[in-house]
């Protein structure tokens, strides 16, 4: 037997070690009736967030993982603890976020026989993750949680699930070699395939680069930014690559396809080839582009199955950063077009001089018809709170305002958190607390309409015994607002149904119940006073909400009203 093999007096004892091995500072779950997992942690460092919801431990698991690069993991029971993770997993998957579930089962001897809570977990979850197992030997647990996380983090990053049956919780494991490294392998793409590629990138004249969510924690050294200046190209991010690259650089436009808006939206029409970095070119990410077949794309992924075939151009197989460091190098003494650097410049400038303008329209309307601009609310969060901030966004109708640049800008420090494509109500408000914990002393702020914080208040116990700092900013309008203005766009105002009402949120003593300070904000000029407050309380480690009321019409930039999943544009 291998020197340092390892035997554990059970199954549990050996996952948690693992999660030692792993450098796991967190796991958020709710086990089921039995404790032995954390029975297993109790002489370890690694704590357990005990949630009131799997949904949300999931939600926390995936925020985890996207801040941190390592895996989330999150604990579960058996059966209908399962299910309730599963828009949890379809959140992973879509973000590409390494997450491992862990779920408890029922014994290989009582499988079949109706007992409780049995449930073909392996077939409810598989379509939703990229591997699942289901260990019914002891001695095949530790190369099944080596795979996991292999599967987790390599390639296209993404859920894994492992179905632990309560017969092994009393069986001894023995390991008998050392685990594996946990780091994900970054592959350098094909040569000539890079040749190929950076000729086509050198004769380009107008090219725009994208940053994607596959290029997040690979541009450490700036590197994006500085193949943007070689190249003369504007920088786009789309809404999930955010925080990636410094949204101050001059080359900086924006967030890509449903968030830009005019006049940088005309880049789009103008470029003659887009460098997308870690982008699977998702529908939002390529709202109002030109036609499929009129725009060549470059498109550099992990794995094959991020690549978009339905657009002129190649796909590259590879680490972001390591194709921008070949790429560089075959590129070096590149003369980008001045005209092209001088219209991305141009339409910068003019989209700031915009933002300032809604701005001002927006105090105007406050003061007629009441309710606090989103605009200045985003003004006042950024001067309140430390600029190396994370912000962990929603993606309904008046926190959207966050996407738009320059209403909302990460800086080189700053860092940001979003919901995928499938934006599932409520995962930003608890994924807050996931990125607060695998970011400890960094500041977490999460933006979230009322309808989304009220589906997270049930986690208000949960965030309060976590002793995490983070600040709640909450837009309160009455309830669902895309939903109620998508309803005015097809029944008008007269409609017997509503999806908004003004009513008390009870959150001021909710939060009171559980040691978490609460403020209420309806005057643009209480901004400032109130959030700095809050932050300075969050700063101790102690999370806080503050509510501010806003106007169901305070669309978001360039938008004339929802229709349906997307927006219509002013000038349609």
């Amino acid at each position: 037997m291998n020197e340092r093999a390892h035997t554990y007096p059970t199954a549990w004892h050996a996952v948690a070690d693992h999660l030692r091995h792993l450098g796991t500072t967190a796991v958020f779950g709710l086990p089921g009736d039995d404790m032995d997992l954390l029975a297993a942690l109790e002489q370890t460092d690694t704590r357990f967030v005990i949630c009131r919801d799997q949904r949300n431990a999931v939600f926390m698991a995936t925020g985890y993982a996207l801040a941190s690069g390592r895996p989330g993991v999150c604990a579960v029971g058996k059966g209908p603890a399962l299910t309730n993770t599963l828009t949890g997993v379809l959140e992973a998957r879509s973000a590409a976020a390494p997450v491992v579930l862990i779920a408890g089962g029922t014994p290989l001897e009582r499988l079949g026989t109706g007992a409780f809570q049995e449930l073909d977990q392996l077939s409810a979850v598989r379509p939703l993750v990229k591997w699942a197992v289901r260990v019914d030997r002891a001695d095949r647990l530790p190369a099944a949680l080596d795979q996991a996380v292999a599967v987790a983090v390599n390639g296209t990053p993404g859920p894994v699930y492992v179905e632990i049956p309560e017969d092994l919780a009393n069986e001894q494991v023995t390991r008998t070699a050392p685990w594996r490294p946990a780091a994900a392998q970054r592959l350098t793409p094909d040569p000539d395939v890079l040749a190929d590629t950076a000729a086509r990138i050198a004769a380009a004249r107008r090219p725009l680069l994208l940053v994607g969510g596959g290029a997040r924690h690979r541009n450490a050294d700036r590197s994006l930014e500085a193949f943007a200046e070689l190249l003369g190209a504007g920088l786009f991010t789309t809404a999930s690559g955010r925080g990636t690259v410094a949204e101050d650089h001059p080359l900086f436009c924006g967030v890509s396809g449903l968030y830009t808006v005019a006049p940088v939206d005309r880049l789009w029409q103008e470029t003659d080839l887009v460098i997308a970095l870690g982008s699977r070119l998702e529908e939002t990410a390529t709202f109002g582009w030109p036609d499929a077949d009129q725009l060549p794309v470059i498109q550099v992924v992990s794995g094959e199955d991020g690549l978009v075939t339905a657009r002129p151009g190649i796909g590259v197989l590879g680490d972001v950063a390591r194709t921008v460091h070949a790429w560089t190098g075959l590129l070096a003494g590149h003369t980008p077009d001045a005209a092209w650097t001088d219209r991305v410049s141009e339409v910068r400038q003019a989209l700031a001089a915009r933002a300032d303008e809604r701005a001002l329209e927006a105090d105007r309307t406050a003061k007629d018809s009441g309710g606090v601009p989103v605009s200045r609310v985003l003004a006042a969060l950024g001067r309140a709170v430390p600029e190396d901030r994370v912000l962990v966004q929603e993606n309904g109708l008046q926190d959207m305002w966050s996407y738009f640049h320059p209403h909302w800008t990460c800086g080189a420090r700053g860092g940001s958190v979003v919901p995928s494509e499938q934006t599932p109500l409520g995962f930003g408000a608890a994924a807050a607390l996931g990125v607060a914990l695998a970011e400890p002393g960094r500041p977490v702020v999460s933006v979230a309409g009322d309808g989304a914080f009220n589906l997270f208040r049930s986690e208000l116990p949960t965030l309060a015994d976590a002793g995490a700092g983070v600040l709640y900013v909450v837009l309160d309008n009455g309830g669902y607002g895309w939903l109620q203005t998508n309803l005015d766009r097809v029944s008008g105002s007269g409609s017997r149904f509503a999806f908004t009402a003004d009513r008390p949120t009870g959150n001021e003593g909710l939060a009171a119940a559980y040691g978490l300070k609460y403020w209420r904000a309806d005057n643009p000029g209480d901004l400032d006073r109130v959030l700095s407050a809050a932050w300075q309380h969050c700063a101790s480690g102690t999370a806080a909400a503050v509510e501010v009321g806003v106007r169901l019409a305070d669309s978001p930039p360039g938008m004339a009203g929802p229709a349906g999943d997307f927006p219509l544009r002013e000038d349609e």
